[in-house]
């Protein structure tokens, strides 16, 4: 069903193109849409969960259940283009996803479908796809943080590292789609490998899965893990029983629960912050070296731990951001928060796709 919703709070009226955008966000846990207002305010939002267990035309009916809805909107008729935000791979120049979390969709041809879907529902609109990680790049230049800045990197910091850049004050997805993809970047020549078969990259080090996994690795177990628990991200806890409390209850094992227990001074949390840290100052200095931005905005549930990851990054930052033209990079949180995904796929959109002829 659709439900309404409250605007959304735009710090000030956005000079976009003009016209309603039929904005879908699609990621492991939900599928969402919503039309968009050209000053980001939000109409006819509507979710499913994004099914289990089925194939790749079961996941696709979610997401055909999801334009149904927006289609019932009276607003409908004034949508003129539309902006699709994928969890990755991505291929834009083939319209094409492989989300790492949806195991039904590989090579999948999202844009190609969800067109199809709108012309059925009377709305043959341009369409195009971003990566999740260039939509919040969009949406955080044109509502959140990296508003006024001509030149940024924006970064989710999740289960995996993603990003996009504003370039000139255009946003630069690359011919796929997936430039400024930073959490592949390697920062340790000599590091681990990382799972794309690079070795050291910045995801190997800095994502949640990988800050939680180290920080086990050293010795830490958190507080109140029973013999035989299992961890928030699936590992098991049962070697390190003898850090309970006897409160026979598992606690948070994934970079949350690190998080956590480095704000309470534990010294292996605070080192696997601190190394993530560095490997997220080194990454974002060489971008900024690269390019010349001059923000880096990070989103994402392990940037949710502020200056628990904040602090080392800024620190480490003076170490590598040394010439005189990226001295003054700043690195700040992403501001949208759950919104970015709707408001990034609509930006995207407006960013990418040509305006429609005035009337």
């Amino acid at each position: 069903m659709i439900t309404p919703t409250a605007p959304f709070p735009a710090p000030r009226a956005a000079a976009a193109a003009a016209g309603l955008t039929v904005a879908i966000d699609i990621g492991g846990t939900k599928i969402a849409g919503a039309l968009v207002h050209p000053d980001g305010t939000m109409t006819a939002t509507t979710r499913r969960a994004t099914p289990r267990g089925v194939d790749a035309e079961g996941v696709m009916a979610a997401v055909a259940e999801v334009v149904a809805d927006l289609s019932g909107s009276p607003l409908w008729a004034s949508a003129v283009r539309c902006g699709i935000g994928s969890a990755g791979p991505v291929d834009t120049s083939r319209g094409t996803v492989s989300p790492v979390n949806i195991g039904a969709w590989r090579e999948f041809p999202v844009q190609a479908r969800v067109a199809a879907e709108l012309a059925a529902r009377g709305a043959e609109l341009p369409t195009v796809l971003a990566g999740d990680g260039v939509a919040m790049t969009a949406a955080e230049h044109w509502l959140g943080a990296a508003r006024g800045h001509a030149n940024a990197l924006c970064m989710v910091v999740s289960t995996g590292v993603g990003g996009g850049l504003i370039l000139n004050n255009q946003l630069h997805p690359g011919p796929t789609g997936n430039a400024g993809h930073i959490g592949h970047i390697s920062v340790a020549f000599d590091g681990e490998p990382c799972v794309c078969g690079s070795r050291g990259c910045v995801e190997s080090i800095a994502s949640g899965t990988a800050i939680a996994r180290w920080a086990r690795e050293q010795g830490w177990t958190p507080a109140g893990t029973v013999n035989g628990g299992t961890g928030a991200d699936g590992g098991s806890t049962s070697d390190h029983a003898d850090h309970t409390n006897g409160a026979g209850k598992a606690r948070d094992a994934s970079a949350a629960g690190v998080a956590a227990a480095a704000a309470a001074g534990d010294p292996i949390a605070l080192a696997a912050f601190d190394r993530a840290g560095r490997a997220l100052a080194a990454a974002i200095a060489a971008t900024a070296t690269l390019v010349e931005t001059d923000i880096a905005v990070i989103g994402g549930g392990v940037a949710a731990s502020g200056d628990i990851l904040f602090a080392p990054i800024r620190s480490h930052l003076a170490a590598y951001a040394t010439l005189s033209f990226v001295k003054e990079l700043r690195v700040v949180p992403a501001s949208l928060g759950t919104h970015a995904g709707l408001i990034g796929a609509a930006a995207a959109a407006m960013m990418l796709l040509p305006s429609p002829p005035s009337s």
